[in-house]
């Protein structure tokens, strides 16, 4: 899928409040780990993240995706009544019903024409609602369109590190969890418009898309449990995004003569192991991404518009810089898509 027509106009993020320690974490569970013959420091040293976030209790999405979009929209600055359509793509909700999106278009004040609804597809979400929104303006449905989101790690990790205090968790229960323990919160939101309605805005050039859904058992979550094998998640992982990157290359042109053409890669970062493997897999130039794991863990969907707004903000990004986004969602889906900024 390729776009004439179609800019970001604006992108914020907001980091939550608290900083919680890797090692706060597995405190919690010391004597299991005791048990279980299982370092203390295991979480930092298998994942490379240091910390993550969570937000004050009882904190909603639709609360942290409704303040990323009021700071979207404010730096757009463009009358909120031509906002044609919102997509919320977090995988924490509000409720099962109604959907978040529906919270977040009340709180914002949005117009009774603007179509709004939920989009799930795991870590891909947000890229996901970018190709969504992409194809309306293309088309000419809409003028612009917001896409949000709200991710919040501290229920599911308060859930799990009950679990593992259990006397009777086993080694195989607290691998299996294991991945729950590397997730972070944060808030981010972006808004997309026809491209002759942003002059400042950065064009989204396309997304491409592969799937490989035969591992669609590698990694299952509830609102209060996740179970993910993790190497072999790992490994097909890694086969899905060199496939999709193969594509992506000859469909953005990211390599001529042999030389690479991106000048920043925006990864969703599940954690240091798989940050290096898709690194090393895909030849990419380290130098070149912005890495966040350490201090804030896999954020899931929000993951790469965060790093994305991120690098922008650090001053990573200059005019006219090709921008690689990339990430890989449970099911397994990967999507790569460009933007000029």
């Amino acid at each position: 899928m390729q776009y004439q027509n179609v800019s970001i106009s604006s992108l914020a993020h907001i980091d939550a409040p608290h900083r919680i320690t890797s090692s706060e974490l597995t405190r919690k569970f010391a004597q299991t780990l005791a048990r279980l013959g299982i370092p203390l420091e295991v979480l930092e040293y298998a994942s490379g993240i240091e910390a993550r976030r969570y937000w004050d209790k009882d904190v909603q999405p639709s609360d942290v995706a409704a303040l990323a979009a009021e700071k979207a929209l404010r730096d757009c600055g463009i009358d909120r009544s031509r906002i044609g359509i919102i997509v919320n793509t977090s995988v924490c909700r509000d409720y099962i019903e109604p959907s978040t999106a529906c919270l977040v278009h009340d709180r914002l004040g949005l117009s009774t024409e603007c179509l709004n609804f939920d989009l799930g597809n795991a870590c891909l979400g947000f890229l996901s609602g970018m190709q969504v929104v992409g194809n309306m303006i293309e088309r000419g449905l809409i003028d612009y369109g917001l896409i949000v989101d709200g991710e919040s790690a501290r229920f599911v990790q308060e859930a799990t590190i009950a679990r593992l205090q259990r006397h009777e968790t086993t080694a195989k229960e607290f691998s299996d969890q294991f991945a729950t323990l590397t997730l972070g919160s944060g808030s981010v939101a972006m808004v997309l418009a026809r491209t002759d309605l942003a002059p400042n805005g950065h064009r989204f050039t396309g997304i491409v898309n592969r799937a490989a859904t035969q591992h669609s058992g590698l990694c299952r979550g509830q609102i209060d449990h996740m179970v993910t094998d993790a190497k072999a998640l790992l490994v097909a992982g890694l086969e899905l995004a060199s496939n999709t990157f193969n594509t992506a290359k000859t469909h953005f042109g990211w390599v001529k003569d042999g030389v690479d053409q991106v000048d920043e890669y925006v990864l969703h970062q599940v954690s240091g192991i798989h940050t290096a493997n898709l690194c090393q897999t895909l030849g990419l130039d380290t130098k070149k991404f912005l890495a966040i794991y350490p201090e804030f863990g896999n954020i899931g969907p929000a993951s790469v518009p965060i790093v994305l707004s991120k690098a922008a903000e650090s001053g990573r990004l200059q005019k006219g810089s090709r921008v690689a986004l990339m990430g890989i969602g449970s099911g397994l889906n990967c999507s790569m898509a460009e933007v000029i900024w």
